[in-house]
């Protein structure tokens, strides 16, 4: 499928999917974010596909929403277009995404980083929710997610002031796993999504689940998810051979079966 605002580059087992709109910093419009949410669809679908890298491009990852497309807007008209409900198709993702931020990741560009599992950033890269400064908030889980990963004080900070946080602030903070030279941020989350990309399929799969599923339910509740999602591995053929592998002192070939 031919797309107008992103690039997608499949290097099996890994596929990048770049946002292509230079001239407006990556302003993540609704007919964007479709694309990005079906192309993960696509990809998520490909058996030869095991992990899914995310980004901007070298310069910038989002600087935000297209304010031009939402200033005019009615109350009305922004519920029956859903237009952040719809970003909730990147969550569904069902393998490894790792976000690759250069430059700004400000407002919706923060949100869809951090809808990401992993996050690797250059360190020019910038995090923030800037909304504030137009009279409104987050609203595609800013407000959410940086509680959660943040902490109460952090995400309130960022969210009152709409001032932005350097890269090393954000690692700092949890917020990202690896912050590396600007130049090589792209290489370097690619070659974490390769490293995934080795490991069995469906336990990536329900780890990603079990992991999430932590910041959804209580403790009991996701404990409950982990041993079911942990007893269901034992029927697959990859845990048979990734203990057989190991007993043989050899490197496991997983066939995500």
């Amino acid at each position: 499928m031919d797309f107008e605002f992103i690039r997608v580059h499949t290097e099996p087992p890994i596929a990048v999917v770049t946002l292509d709109r230079p001239k407006v910093l990556n302003a993540l419009s609704p007919a964007l974010v479709e694309e990005v949410t079906t192309a993960l669809g696509q990809l998520d679908q490909d058996a030869s596909i095991r992990a899914v890298v995310l980004t901007g491009g070298p310069k910038v990852f989002a600087a935000g929403a297209d304010i031009g497309d939402m200033a005019e807007r009615t109350p009305i008209e922004q519920l029956q277009r859903d237009q952040t409900g719809r970003w909730l198709k990147l969550t569904s993702f069902t393998k490894p995404l790792i976000a690759a931020v250069n430059g700004y990741a400000l407002g919706g560009g923060c949100e869809m980083a951090l809808m990401c599992d992993l996050i690797i950033a250059g360190d020019s890269a910038r995090f923030g929710q800037p909304e504030i400064n137009l009279g409104i908030i987050a609203g595609a889980g800013g407000t959410q997610r940086w509680t959660r990963t943040a902490g109460k004080y952090i995400a309130m900070e960022v969210n009152l002031t709409g001032r932005p946080i350097t890269a090393w602030r954000a690692y700092q903070l949890g917020l990202v796993n690896r912050v590396v030279p600007a130049e090589v941020t792209i290489e370097v989350a690619k070659q974490v999504a390769r490293q995934i990309a080795t490991r069995a399929p469906i336990a990536a799969r329900l780890a990603k689940e079990s992991v999430n599923q932590a910041l959804e339910t209580p403790l009991s509740e996701g404990l409950a998810v982990e041993r079911k999602n942990f007893y269901f591995l034992f029927a697959t053929e990859d845990q048979k051979e990734g203990m057989k592998a190991f007993l043989e002192k050899r490197p496991a070939e997983f066939k995500g079966r």
